[in-house]
């Protein structure tokens, strides 16, 4: 299937992160922000948190999974579906909570940024990785992440089907993740995607505060 473009990327955390990505101007890898001394609220699976911090990518760019910051190719993803179901473990937010962080691949790439893209989940050990943007259209399942029905132009399907040929492994490869290495600056981002008007609000007034013009909208169709 053709390749979305401008091909749009997200990030999301949670809102309680705001002011330390806020103060640093940019989403950092947990490498960086480990190192800079942020108390990140987590928001990930323990499991999958120490299988990035394991896995090596190739080189160039080199590093491990946790050098490069992570964006999915559609929002309303499945970790954002076992976060709303309290399926995360020591993780307290839920859908409300999160924020989607919205940039594109075109916008990353013209600022050099080093990265790589996985044709599923990154830390599957079968997952495939690539550097050559001129395969991004064949190497991410765009068929799967657009069919209808779709919201926001993403299908709103994501589970896997054991017993289809056509959707066994659709929840791994809606993950596909886009990596920027080390950081992103908040500058390259399109606006942030919020659950309804009241985080809105809440999101706006933190942006103002620390003077930050991104745009924040309420965006239904990225949530459940």
């Amino acid at each position: 299937m053709p390749l979305l473009s401008p091909t749009r990327i997200f990030h999301i955390t949670a809102i309680a992160n705001l002011p330390s990505v806020l103060a640093t101007g940019a989403l950092l890898c947990k490498q960086e922000a480990t190192a800079q001394g942020l108390a990140y609220q987590n928001i990930a699976h323990a499991g999958a948190q120490g299988a990035r911090a394991r896995k090596a990518v190739p080189n160039p760019p080199g590093g491990l999974l946790h050098d490069y910051v992570p964006f999915y190719f559609a929002p309303r993803s499945p970790m954002l579906g076992a976060i709303n179901q309290g399926n995360v473990v020591g993780c307290p937010w839920r859908q409300a909570d999160i924020v989607h962080f919205e940039t594109t691949v075109e916008a990353v790439t013209a600022q050099g940024l080093p990265f790589v893209f996985y044709d599923r989940n990154a830390t599957l050990a079968y997952s495939q990785p690539c550097t050559d943007l001129s395969q991004l259209g064949d190497h991410i399942a765009w068929d799967l992440i657009t069919e209808a029905p779709q919201l926001d132009g993403y299908c709103r399907y994501w589970h896997s089907k054991p017993d289809s040929e056509r959707y066994s492994d659709r929840m791994e490869r809606r993950q596909a993740e886009f990596l920027v290495k080390s950081r992103v600056d908040l500058n390259l981002m399109t606006r942030i995607g919020v659950f309804n008007l009241d985080k809105v609000v809440q999101v706006r007034t933190m942006l103002l505060q620390a003077q930050c013009a991104l745009p924040v909208q309420a965006m239904p169709d990225w949530y459940f």
